[in-house]
């Protein structure tokens, strides 16, 4: 891969409060074996002396590294929209996006560049260990995969994690930023499916990976059917339900009421039974359920209490 697309490349990492994870993840940037022009770090208004931890480690002055403050704390959605938006302002053609606990494989990048156009989305793989971090399903088969060495080189997928999420400014143009209004959970999830609507497809590359903490998921049969659920703490699960109210008012019409809106509640059947804190969890529900039917977005968690 030439120098010259690697000046077009510019990385963002989105962080708060997590000073010693964002060190170790900027010195795996910073070790690819591909170049790239900038590391964009979006310090979402971050109590825990962040700055000063970075100046300390000896990485705050690394050439590369543009930090950026946000004056309040907008969640991961705002972070990473407010990322995307400098970077293409600022002369790059495609941004790779992860959070402040990825830490890039040395090769992540030069791999996922192996495969990447300006025409569709690519994700590095996040795995920890042999697994992967969270359950990975593919197109066109909905082969839901658990193990790393099932993800092959390219596969097409219904949607991609902001972690190790490559994407263009030909995409950028065409459909704007994430929406920030979703602060946490499924901001990704809406900008692949906007993605999709405006043509444009989204792919894992399996050589390309990111260890990542691996999820707190179980599996439960219901019926002749498997399904996957993620353990969340309650105000998780308040964004979790909330967002998926609006992506379903946004994308899905009258399915809402006949599929989204009964998946919730399994969901919240599931939690009950295999989650702690029943009644933080039954209350994040239905504040998340009636927040997501009235439109009320941003950060709400404190305001619920949660």
């Amino acid at each position: 891969m030439s120098n010259e697309i690697g000046h077009r490349i510019h990385t963002i990492v989105v962080t708060f409060n997590r000073k010693s994870l964002l060190a170790e993840c900027l010195k795996k940037l910073l070790n690819q074996s591909m170049d790239f022009k900038y590391l964009i770090v979006v310090n979402n208004a971050s109590t825990d002396g962040t700055e000063d931890y970075i100046r300390e480690m000896g990485l705050f002055n690394e050439k590369k590294i543009i930090w950026l403050n946000l004056p309040e704390n907008i969640g991961g959605a705002g972070g990473f929209s407010a990322g995307m938006k400098y970077a293409f302002e600022h002369g790059a053609d495609y941004v790779w996006m992860m959070d402040d606990d990825a830490l890039p494989h040395e090769t992540a990048l030069e791999e996922l560049m192996r495969h990447g156009t300006s025409d569709a989305i690519y994700g590095s793989l996040a795995v920890n260990e042999e697994f992967t971090a969270w359950t990975t399903t593919l197109l066109p088969s909905l082969k839901a995969v658990n193990l790393k060495h099932e993800v092959p080189y390219k596969s097409e997928v219904q949607s991609l994690p902001f972690l190790g999420f490559l994407t263009s400014k030909e995409i950028y143009q065409k459909i704007g930023l994430p929406n920030e209004s979703y602060f946490i959970a499924a901001d990704d999830t809406e900008y692949c499916m906007r993605a999709h609507k405006a043509g444009f497809k989204t792919y894992i590359c399996g050589a390309s990976q990111i260890e990542h903490p691996k999820s707190d998921r179980y599996e439960i049969n219901i019926l002749i059917k498997k399904i996957n659920f993620v353990k969340l703490v309650p105000w998780k699960r308040y964004y979790d339900t909330r967002n998926r109210v609006f992506i379903a008012k946004t994308y899905y019409g009258f399915k809402l009421y006949t599929q989204t809106i009964p998946s919730l509640v399994l969901r919240l059947f599931a939690a009950l039974v295999y989650e702690g804190d029943r009644k933080k969890q039954i209350k994040a529900f239905f504040v998340g359920l009636c927040d997501g039917l009235s439109n009320h977005a941003g950060k709400r968690h404190d305001y619920w209490n949660l």
